[in-house]
């Protein structure tokens, strides 16, 4: 738990409490269906969901840099930098685990303990955790020149081995869900451990965790970029002309490797990193060179705690699908089913309702975190 900390970049908390605040969103909807804008594209192509989290892992390459960069410049030991680092990743990757086993048991259809033995492995957090130990290891260990080649190298290598090679037991490499050559390294390092929708992929695998380890050490290059000496409103320009330069070679990537969010390919690298220097241009605009700061104060509040909240969000979610309450019917139905059958789906049409449930949850999490920031706790996770 830390205190606020002076001389932060506040449109870096801004873009991360938008960012949290949009997974929220898109994680917890009242039912399905849900507006096509708020679900991940099918397969190639992409969606404002598809975003959200190369955001995230954008910024945390823009957050790498800017903290670790403090504790060099005063002196602070590269291998003590390195165990914190590596016990972070750790607590995040454990963070993830818990999600995905909560509440260890399902009753949708009666009470049945979880089998541990296909418990899965993957998930967002643990990418996260990988992500961040290895983008803030080459950090601490290379330098600028350095770092942006790995990141392009991690790119072109990605897109030789999707491309390129055969795909064993296949015979020839293709990018269709469940015979590319990701999906078969997953599913013989991860067998019985994979996203159980698909039970031999994973959007979250390991072998596409390679081109998402570019997504972070691209963010390190902005925070290169917004840490230097350039005037401010000189930065920003540069953002969005960088920013428009990637959107344009994403497009053109994507006709010989289509952006695709659960193959994270090279292509949805480069674009989302794009769309990424475009929103942060918009808040590094607006708030740390306009100084337009009034409109903040809810996604600070998001930003500033937000593996707490997602994680959080996470188990109430999953607790609330768990508990069992009678409906006026007399049927048994979750918690949740309950509320937004009493609360929300007499009110609204079937995809508002499933907004509105969505809503609610954002501005109740944002009430509670609300709270941790009047005190000025922050939870470092």
């Amino acid at each position: 738990m830390e205190t606020e900390k002076s001389n932060r970049l506040l449109s870096l908390d801004i873009f991360r409490g938008i960012t949290i605040a949009g997974m929220i969103l898109v994680n917890n909807p009242g039912s399905d269906p849900v507006y096509p804008a708020l679900e991940h594209a099918k397969w190639n192509g992409v969606t404002p969901t598809d975003l959200i989290f190369p955001f995230f892992l954008f910024i945390v390459g823009v957050a790498i840099t800017l903290s670790l960069t403090k504790r060099k410049e005063r002196g602070d030991d590269h291998t003590q930098l390195i165990l914190q680092v590596f016990r972070r990743s750790v607590t995040i990757f454990l963070l993830g685990l818990f999600l995905n086993a909560f509440p260890f048991f399902s009753n949708s259809a009666g009470f049945q303990w979880i089998d541990f033995s296909t418990l899965r492995i993957p998930g967002v957090l643990q990418r996260i955790a990988i992500v961040y130990f290895i983008a803030s290891f080459l950090f601490l260990k290379t330098n600028f020149k350095t770092q942006s080649i790995i990141a392009v190298a991690l790119l072109i290598i990605y897109w030789f081995a999707m491309t390129v090679i055969p795909v064993p037991g296949v015979g020839y490499p293709n990018l269709e869900p469940a015979t590319n050559l990701g999906a078969w390294f997953d599913n013989i390092v991860l067998h019985g451990h994979l996203w159980k929708f698909s039970k031999v992929w994973d959007p979250e695998g390991v072998f596409s965790t390679i081109p998402a380890i570019s997504t972070a050490l691209f963010g390190i290059q902005l925070g290169h970029w917004v840490s230097g000496k350039a005037e401010p409103a000189v930065k920003a320009a540069w953002i969005f002309v960088v920013g428009n330069i990637a959107l344009v070679l994403g497009t053109i990537m994507d006709i010989w490797f289509p952006i695709n969010k659960s193959l994270w390919t090279s292509s949805y690298v480069v674009f989302t990193a794009g769309m990424a220097l475009q929103f942060f241009g918009i808040c590094y605009w607006l708030v740390d060179v306009k100084g337009y700061k009034k409109w903040t104060t809810p996604f600070l509040v998001y930003g500033r705690n937000a593996i707490t909240v997602f994680f959080l969000s996470g188990v109430l979610g999953r607790i609330m699908n768990v508990i069992l309450v009678k409906n006026s019917a007399n049927a048994t139905v979750s918690i949740k089913t309950y509320l937004y059958q009493t609360c929300f789906a007499p009110y609204f049409s079937q995809l508002n309702a499933s907004l509105a449930w969505a809503l609610v949850y954002i501005l109740f999490w944002l009430g509670l975190m609300w709270i941790l920031y009047a005190k000025k706790i922050f939870i470092k996770v």
